[in-house]
């Protein structure tokens, strides 16, 4: 295990990696989630034997250190991803982020490009106020201390169903409340923005169970290679492993 700091008070984001050559590549959890739990299976396969790979926690999640005074806004998560990969000294690495680790990418990339040669973006957030969920939007509907204090995370727990609710269960519920109102509220400029002018090539994998991606045309006509996912849902990694490996691996 490895970690870095990255606020003045000496709080740590902390990951796990295993040792390879050519590029490096960083896999970014979505919102509840932990990187190894989603992606280790990914990092197993054949195509990237050989890789260097980092399995990163956000601030708030799985091991990494959960201050009471962050503000888990997807800029505040970039730059404690960035202060990771300083402290791992990777450059231009193939940065493969889910859910809201897919807009955390983005914003990487936009706010440090020097560390990103590729982004991996699977049904990512790219716009604000997405339609109700028990995920973001759902979390984001409680005030701050009617979710960590009253009751609203256990509630939450009961709607995500087990899968979900295994590695949220390992998050903080502060981080895990204002990670999901920054992710509703969006960025400035927002994320979509930031990805269609990303100057790295760029790949969006969007679940065929989960319907259509809004302004994929727009997409494709900013250059971004936009995969509908077969038999995929939102957990594309393990409903689709071979495509999911495939796009991070070229």
């Amino acid at each position: 295990m490895r970690e870095a700091r990255f606020d003045e008070r000496g709080s740590v984001i902390r990951w796990t990696e295993a040792a390879g050559e050519g590029p490096a590549v960083v896999f970014v959890h979505g919102l509840g989630a932990a990187s190894t739990v989603y992606h280790a299976h990914i990092a197993a396969r054949p195509e990237l034997a050989g890789r260097q790979v980092l399995f990163v926690d956000l601030p708030g999640h799985g091991i990494s250190d959960r201050p009471a005074d962050f503000d888990y806004s997807l800029e505040g998560h970039a730059d404690a991803l960035a202060a990771a990969l300083d402290a791992a000294r990777v450059r231009g690495g193939v940065v493969a982020g889910h859910s809201m680790g897919g807009a955390v990418a983005v914003v990487l990339a936009h706010r440090r490009p020097d560390l990103v040669g590729r982004l991996v973006v699977t049904e990512g957030n790219l716009d604000p106020f997405p339609a109700p969920k028990a995920g973001s939007s759902g979390i984001a509907s409680y005030t701050e201390e009617e979710f960590v204090r009253g009751g609203g995370f256990a509630r939450v727990l009961e709607k995500v169903g087990p899968t979900w609710a295994a590695t949220m269960r390992l998050a903080d519920p502060l981080a895990l409340y204002r990670s999901a109102a920054h992710l509703v509220r969006g960025t400035e400029p927002m994320m979509r923005e930031m990805f269609v002018h990303a100057r790295v090539p760029r790949v969006y994998l969007q679940g065929e169970l989960s319907g259509d991606l809004p302004g994929a045309e727009g997409l494709r006509a900013a250059g971004v290679d936009v995969v509908t996912v077969p038999g995929a849902g939102h957990n594309v990694m393990f409903d689709n492993p071979d495509v999911f490996t495939a796009a991070v691996a070229a």
